[in-house]
Formats: C-alpha cells, structure tokens, sequence
C-alpha cells in the first residue's frame, strides 16, 4: 500500500474532486465494525498523501442517525492515518456566525440518542476524557488555512449535536440558544469521541449554511438553503485543505489518549473483542 496519508478527510464527495489531486487510488475497505460509507479516495496533494471519505456515501445515501461512524474511523486509522478533518454544515445559532462563515468549534455538546458513541463495548471498558474533544493544535493549524483561502472564519464556538434527519423546532432552537450553543448540526457525535478514543487528531470546518430557525427575520432552513451554501462553499473548503497539507506541522500527534483509560484487565477481555479492538489498544495490554 503507498505511504501513509499526513491527513484523513471526512466530508461531501466533492471535496476530493480538487485540482491538483494526483495518482489518486480507491480503496475498499472491510473493519470489525463493518464497512465505512464509501471507498476511501487516497490521493496526493502538495506532494504529501491525503486520504478522502464521504460521510454519507457516495450519492448522499446515508442518514445521520444511520452512519457507521465506528467504521468510519477504525478504517481511517487502520490506514495509518493520525489526523482527521472534517467539513459539515451547520446552522448558526448566533448572530454574529452568519451563513457563509466557517467555524472552528472547540466544544462539543451532544444531543443525540440513537447512536453508539465507543469502540469499548463486548468486554471491555475504557473512559477516554473528552473535556476539550477538538484537538488544538490541528484546530488553530485549520483555523490559519481557512482565513488563507479568503474566507471569514471563527476560532471557537460550541457545536450541538441533534439526532435528525429532522431540523430543529423553534423552541428547540431557541433552547439551544439559551444554552449558549453557537452552532447545530447532525453528523459531528459521536465521531468527535470515537476519533479521540482511536487516539487521532480532529478538528472540524464547519460551514455555517443558515441560521437554523431561531432568526425571526431570515428564513427557516430548508434543504435548498443548505445545499446551495455548501456549493458555494466547495472551492474555499478544497483551498483550505490544500493550504493545510502544505503547512501541516505533523510533530503533534494526540497519541496516548487511551494510555490510562481502559479500566478491564487484560486477561478478563474475551478474545474475540481483544482481537477486534487489537489495532487501538494492543500496544497498550500486549507485554
């Protein structure tokens, strides 16, 4: 296999379709967790090997609720990738976050209920600390790429969660609010957690499509109004990813996250999870 990406990609389809992506290979990839969304695209850019998943599928097929985000990220990571980004849209739930901004959100809070949020199940228990659950140093490393592909972007914000497909009720919106979220959308738990427990840097560029329904004086979002921004948004995401590659300082890395998290003693996990689980905990119950 070719040498292992500097950086992993989640997001649309479109985003890999970018000039100067070259010697691109497609690769179909099976996990203890099942199949990720679609073929994994890895390519090189910059000179530097950037591997490239759509969240969805290939063709949008994929609801939120219906991701298999543990797939997702074991095949990320069994590529040897180190570092995720990721693009979403999201409706903003502040004024001063207006559609068309990017946001670099540095909290997470999720209001989710229907998905399994950890790799630690069937035997074994491991508590990784989410307190600050974007990685920083990748976070203002993205942040610098963004505002040098000429688009008003924001360090920080709280990004909420919800289940979906659905959007947000205006009381919810307004809720959400009084919380003091800064931006809602579908997609970013629990792959926020999982990218953390697989020990991977993550960071998120978060495209602010709407201002979700709470803005008595704008429209309530619609399915247009996203798809239309996200568009529009496409060239900047592909030069802030390129600016990222060639700028990217690979000396950080979030290894070791899970070195004091997993509670089970080795000889009480079943093989059959040991051996599941191999590519993210062995290093740490092998001898």
């Amino acid at each position: 296999m070719s040498d292992k990406p500097i950086l992993a990609v989640i997001g649309g389809s479109g985003l890999y379709q970018m000039p100067g992506l070259t010697d691109t290979e497609t690769i179909q990839l099976d996990t203890p967790f099942g199949k990720p969304s679609s073929p994994i695209i890895i390519g090189t850019l910059s000179g530097k090997r950037v591997a490239f998943l759509s969240r969805h599928g290939i063709g949008h097929t994929i609801s939120p609720t219906e991701l298999n985000n543990r797939a997702n990220i074991y095949a990320l990571r069994s590529l040897g990738a180190t570092r995720i980004v990721t693009t979403s849209a999201c409706g903003s739930l502040r004024d001063d976050y207006s559609p068309g901004h990017i946001v670099i959100p540095d909290q997470i809070f999720d209001f989710t209920k229907d998905r399994v949020r950890t790799f630690f199940q069937d035997g074994v228990v491991g508590h990784v600390s989410v307190a600050d659950p974007y990685c920083s140093t990748l976070s203002g490393q993205l942040h610098e790429a963004v505002k040098s592909a000429g688009a008003t972007v924001h360090s920080g914000g709280t990004f909420i969660t919800i289940e979906g497909p659905r959007f947000s009720t205006r009381a919810e919106s307004n809720q959400f609010r009084a919380w003091g979220m800064s931006i809602i959308g579908m997609t970013a738990c629990p792959e926020t957690f999982l990218a953390r427990e697989a020990e991977m840097c993550y960071a998120t560029m978060a495209l602010v499509t709407d201002y979700d329904v709470w803005h008595i004086s704008e429209e309530p979002v619609t399915v247009e109004m996203v798809m239309n921004t996200m568009s529009q948004n496409v060239s900047i995401a592909q030069n802030a990813i390129r600016n990222l590659v060639e700028s990217l300082d690979d000396s950080h890395t979030c290894d070791g996250l899970m070195a004091n998290a997993i509670m089970t003693g080795k000889n009480h996990i079943p093989p059959e999870t040991r051996q599941k689980l191999g590519l993210l905990i062995d290093k740490y119950i092998n001898p």
